[in-house]
């Protein structure tokens, strides 16, 4: 980040001469007062996210790479706490009263509901000067969803990883039962990677057998590699992925198992609205891959205030791609639409299943 005091007459000057340098990239960081032989001095610091010089023409691109992720690390720290202290300086200098009324009251409701200081002054940004603008395009642009259904999904594979706890197997068989509903002819396999000793391997086991579904177990890398073998016979394959150790990380234990390659898979990640914002963090870092697409929300219905949907949409730059709720296997999971979510955000209402629309349409 690059960090210049700029000296003035007067606060207008000074923020001309800021505007004219860096434009709207610059970030207020201090802005104090002074006297210098009997006369006052106006004195703001800004910090710009660009770098002060450009790489040397040089280094060859392969020591830019290296330079730059061997310096990753430590930049994020400092950067993370560098802006934690700008929202503490920018806040307070949000003038309100450059929005109208209804986009005010989002953004205090928004803010209630534990959405991030970032993204309220993201938010406040793109909103203010314009009082006609209509906040939920700007919300949707935030965080996008992108529903879980075969239509727009095309990857055959598709894996649910997350913590331990967080509903992947619940949810894996909800997505089965709901595929072969709509489809009855559909090839559908279901996948366990978790050896542990959790329960979940032998749920997801019985549920096929009930359902008429294929089964298949994954332990080792030559497991994962016949399954892509045979993949030709089957439509779709969901797989329960494990949740991960402490230091482990889902790039690394996809490469492990061979499908971090070009195995036509899309991984989505699942999570409940009740971590705290430093879990989230960590997670989307643990959790962070190409194959990464969307995150699923399960356990709505134990939440009490859904902001967390939010900031972690805004943070990953993930679409939410499903939403759901409740403890039964039937009507309690719907594919995200712009409507359930926000409706979720700003009523804590609920989706509502396709059964649950009909009944009350007759």
């Amino acid at each position: 980040m690059r960090v210049k005091t700029f000296r003035g007459k007067s606060t207008a000057a000074v923020f001309a001469e800021i505007k004219a340098e860096f434009g709207d990239d610059a970030v207020i960081l201090s802005n104090k007062t002074t006297e210098e032989n009997g006369r006052r001095i106006h004195e703001i610091m800004v910090g710009v996210d660009k770098p002060e010089s450009e790489v040397k023409t040089g280094d060859t691109r392969d020591e830019v790479i290296d330079a730059a992720m061997d310096s990753i690390p430590d930049w994020n720290r400092e950067w993370n706490q560098i802006k934690g202290h700008m929202m503490a300086l920018l806040k307070p200098q949000m003038n309100m009263n450059l929005l109208a009324p209804r986009q005010r009251l989002a953004l205090e409701y928004l803010e209630r509901e534990g959405v991030d200081n970032k993204v309220i002054l993201d938010l406040f940004q793109q909103l203010r000067g314009n009082k006609s603008k209509a906040i939920l395009p700007e919300l949707e642009k935030i965080a996008p969803v992108r529903p879980l259904d075969g239509n727009l999904w095309k990857e055959k594979f598709h894996a649910l990883a997350g913590p331990h706890g967080a509903g992947k197997t619940s949810t894996i068989i909800r997505l089965a039962l709901k595929e072969k509903r709509e489809n009855p002819t559909a090839r559908i396999c279901l996948a366990s990677a978790d050896q542990g000793q959790g329960k979940g391997r032998l749920v997801l086991r019985h549920y096929a057998d009930l359902s008429g579904l294929d089964f298949r177990e994954l332990g080792t890398r030559e497991d994962f590699a016949r399954l892509i073998g045979e993949s030709r016979n089957f439509d779709r394959v969901f797989i329960d992925l494990p949740g991960l150790a402490a230091n482990a990380e889902l790039d690394g234990w996809l490469s492990a198992c061979g499908i971090n390659g070009p195995c036509d898979l899309a991984v989505h990640l699942v999570l409940n609205p009740y971590y705290s914002q430093a879990q989230y963090c960590a997670f989307l870092k643990k959790y962070k891959s190409a194959k990464l697409k969307s995150l699923i929300w399960t356990k709505l219905d134990e939440a009490c205030n859904y902001g967390a949907l939010v900031n972690t949409a805004y943070e990953s730059g993930l679409p939410v791609s499903l939403l759901s709720y409740g403890s039964t296997l039937r009507n309690s999971m719907k594919p995200a639409c712009e409507k359930d979510f926000w409706r979720l955000v700003f009523k804590h209402q609920l989706p509502c299943s396709d059964q649950e629309v009909l009944a009350r349409a007759v």
